[in-house]
């Protein structure tokens, strides 16, 4: 049997090492925010095909209106005939807002230059910055209160457990999974936007649901192992869980993987924004649940047990 809790430093280390790169990645390279969190304005116009210069795009963007934007390839499916469809995305930022007069300008100019057809769809959005930072604390706000719920959640149904020392150390779980995969933004760079707080909320569940799993096994062998130490017992309720787990996030990441592939090979950014992180958290769940919420649980009690042990000499 593998002593999950005993080799806990190893296990540590390697998130520990996960998250300085990411920080290490944040001070060097910043972290992009997405309109929704930003604010700005992202103005989509359908192309004739795939090949054209998102360079010479931005451009003539600033040739017409004399405004910086940054110019990106977008391709989406058509659901009523099954046809590709290029766009051009124009991101500007909020202190360069376009006008409609402006916006014409812009549309005119790129229909000039890249031979845009007259009925070809053309989308704007804009969002101001102040919205932008509303929807971001209330992002936060969900996420924290999601995490607040679950402790209380498992404060009080563990409490053989000692509810509280099982609560922490799912929680500090639950942190690694989101700053695991908060550092993922920041190495690939990767926008944020509210697919990212869907799916921290999405992992959150997915995580605590198998942490659950072992706290289950965990109290029911204490029952049956009375003269177990808690390091046998989360050791053995690991290995009795662990195909559970791993058959679990496998299935899941079939799934989920599937649809990523498919959202990058077409290109569709509101599939892949989302499915990306979903495949980072499902992995660094399905790690955290196994090999630090029961470690650490394990390790915070022998160490009260020491400490109690300690009074009494």
């Amino acid at each position: 049997m593998f002593d999950f809790v005993g080799k806990r430093n190893y296990f540590f280390i390697i998130s520990a090492l996960i998250l300085i790169a990411g920080i290490i990645s944040y001070f060097v390279n910043g972290l992009q925010m997405d309109i929704q969190f930003e604010g700005g304005t992202l103005l989509q116009i359908e192309m004739n095909d795939g090949n054209f210069d998102v360079a010479r795009a931005e451009e003539v963007f600033k040739e017409a209106v004399n405004k910086a934007a940054s110019a990106q390839k977008l391709q989406t499916i058509n659901a009523e005939d099954n046809k590709v469809i290029y766009m051009l995305q124009l991101r500007i930022s909020s202190s360069e807002t376009l006008t409609d007069d402006e916006r014409n300008n812009v549309v005119d100019a790129l229909r000039k230059e890249f031979n845009i057809k007259e009925d070809a769809a053309i989308e704007m959005q804009s969002v101001e910055p102040f919205i932008g930072a509303e929807l971001k604390r209330n992002g936060i706000k969900a996420a924290v209160v999601a995490s607040v719920l679950i402790v209380l959640y498992i404060w009080w149904r563990f409490r053989i457990m000692s509810g509280l020392s099982a609560a922490v150390s799912a929680l500090i779980a639950l942190i690694h999974d989101a700053l695991v995969m908060f550092a993922t933004y920041t190495l690939f760079q990767l926008p944020l936007n509210e697919s990212f707080i869907a799916a921290i909320l999405t992992i959150l569940g997915y995580s605590i649901n198998n942490t659950i799993v072992v706290y289950d096994r965990i109290r029911e062998n204490r029952k049956l192992l009375k003269r177990a130490t808690n390091t046998e017992l989360v050791n053995i309720s690991i290995s009795q869980t662990l195909t559970r787990s791993i058959n679990t996030a496998a299935t899941t990441l079939i799934c989920i993987s599937t649809l990523y592939l498919f959202s990058f090979y077409y290109n569709i950014q509101s599939i892949k924004g989302f499915t990306f992180p979903i495949l980072v958290g499902l992995v660094a769940g399905t790690y955290s649940s196994i090999f630090l919420a029961g470690p650490m649980w394990a390790a915070w009690r022998e160490s009260r047990q020491r400490k109690v042990v300690a009074k009494k000499v």
